[in-house]
């Protein structure tokens, strides 16, 4: 397949968009434990979405893995393991940070480790990279990225510190900072694992390519692998908080007990909406214990829409690789500038910004701007490394 670098720069916007906005969708589950929609939604990202793709658009499927070497299969799944504990404390990151900081800190760690260490292991870093002028014109535009990334990091602390504690906690329910940065380390470092899991399915990719699957897919089948380690990790813990939690009835079960010190004010009742809350009174504590209907179905709806959302993060990641020619290493720089990108526009959208002060504005524009140039270059160095121009 020839390369065409600015094409594959607008598949990998198109995964960053849906990575940036994936989480969103989550803001609209009631009466459940994070475990419990995290989990519903990582079995539409990691298991269903994944397979679903895979068996439409490429050939023979089940025969690929069949044939693949029980060595590369470990590789890409004990990689995805790795990364699922990045994926879970992604998660707790969004919870104790909001969209644009923590996505900010998470993607520079996780675009510093999942960039450059691939080529590196390769023996190819000095070769390939260093060498040439194109792969120094990329690896400009990685550091260009994490230039941006810092910016839009700094943004987000000076967007702290110009608001109050309640403001804070306004827009995000559960901020906690120091809590946030230990879990957006580890995120981000362990994140960068999905990257090694990619390369470790080179094989992968060229079995379906001889079993007849056109290139451009070829990616697929090593997501399957992958993301079956990345649910392990997942469903292991959001699982031990099921139990930890008492909250794995919540899958099924249609009320909630929510308490309350206030008396619960009068609902209308007609033969449409019928009795929608039960409500019982502590006469020792007088706290309203009020039983209240749970919108299971919306709730599944929205967390399977979250779930594909994800999914579609590396299924447009897989295309875009695909047209980067040689270097396709710096498809993992594009894709976390674009998540970086939109996820902070999200952040603005969802007024997480509001009452940030003009600085940190004014670096939050600067990061995004910086961002975007950043793609630019990356996409204008794998284009001069296109056959038409070496």
């Amino acid at each position: 397949m020839n390369p065409n670098p600015a094409l594959g720069v607008f598949y990998h916007w198109l995964g960053g968009l849906a990575s940036g906005s994936f989480y969103v969708p989550y803001r609209g589950v009631k009466l459940w434990s994070w475990e419990t929609y995290w989990l519903v939604g990582g079995v539409f990202s990691w298991i269903l979405a994944p397979w679903a793709m895979a068996l439409l658009l490429t050939r023979n499927l089940p025969g690929v893995l069949a044939a693949s070497s029980v060595t590369t299969l470990f590789w890409c799944f004990l990689f995805g393991l790795l990364w699922g504990i990045g994926g879970l404390t992604f998660g707790l990151t969004m919870r104790y940070l909001g969209l644009s900081l923590g996505m900010a800190i998470v993607m520079g760690l996780c675009a510093t480790f999942g960039t450059l260490m691939p080529p590196i292991f390769r023996g190819v870093f000095v070769s390939e990279v260093l060498g040439t002028t194109p792969g120094r014109v990329v690896l400009f535009g990685i550091v260009v990225c994490l230039l941006g990334i810092a910016i839009a990091g700094l943004a987000g602390i000076y967007k702290e510190r110009a608001m109050s504690r309640e403001e804070s906690r306004a827009a995000i329910e559960e901020f906690d900072l120091k809590k946030g940065f230990f879990v957006a380390f580890v995120s981000g470092v362990m994140s960068a694992c999905f990257a090694y899991g990619l390369a470790a399915g080179g094989p992968i990719k060229l079995l379906t390519i001889r079993a007849g699957t056109p290139p451009l897919w070829q990616g697929l089948p090593v997501l399957v692998v992958v993301l079956i380690g990345g649910f392990t990790t997942n469903f292991v813990w959001s699982a031990y908080l099921n139990i930890r939690n008492r909250s794995a009835h919540e899958y099924l079960s249609p009320l909630a007990v929510r308490d309350s010190t206030n008396p619960p004010q009068p609902i209308e009742e007609t033969a449409l909406n019928g009795p929608t809350t039960g409500v019982l009174i502590d006469p020792a504590t007088t706290i309203v214990r009020e039983a209240v209907r749970v919108p299971l179905v919306r709730n599944y709806v929205l967390c399977a829409i979250a779930g594909v959302t994800w999914y579609l993060q590396f299924f447009f990641y897989s295309m875009g690789e695909t047209k980067m020619g040689a270097y396709t290493f710096s498809s993992w720089t594009l894709h976390m500038a674009s998540i970086v990108i939109f996820s902070t526009l999200w952040g603005v959208g969802l007024k997480e910004w509001r009452g940030a002060g003009a600085v940190a504005i004014r670096l939050l524009v600067t990061g995004l701007l910086v961002l975007l140039a950043s793609t630019l270059i990356i996409g204008y160095g794998n284009y001069l490394n296109a056959p038409s121009h070496t």
